[in-house]
């Protein structure tokens, strides 16, 4: 039985927000409150992929810490537009 792709984006969204790390719980939550619902089946099975990377891992990538493998590298790229003040402070304005 193939799973629906409303049940596919309810249990990534419970995926995100029940981390290894408190950080990527808030991280990752906040992004897939706002992504998605507007991920394609290809975004959602790479999101899917991501989340059974180390939080450790995930974090460092998110933060800059880390080279991001190329496969992550947009969705990356994505998240970490929406952490600041998570990884690293806001930007003063």
């Amino acid at each position: 039985m193939t799973e629906t792709i409303e049940h596919t984006r309810k249990r990534l969204h419970m995926r995100s927000m029940r981390r290894g790390i408190k950080e990527m719980d808030l991280i990752l939550s906040a992004f897939a409150a706002g992504h998605l619902a507007d991920m394609d089946d290809a975004e959602l099975a790479l999101y899917d992929a991501l989340l059974s990377e180390n939080d450790h891992d995930l974090y460092g990538w998110v933060g800059g810490q880390f080279a991001v493998p190329d496969v992550y590298a947009d969705m990356i790229a994505r998240i970490a537009a929406g952490a600041q003040g998570v990884t690293r402070p806001a930007a003063a304005h």
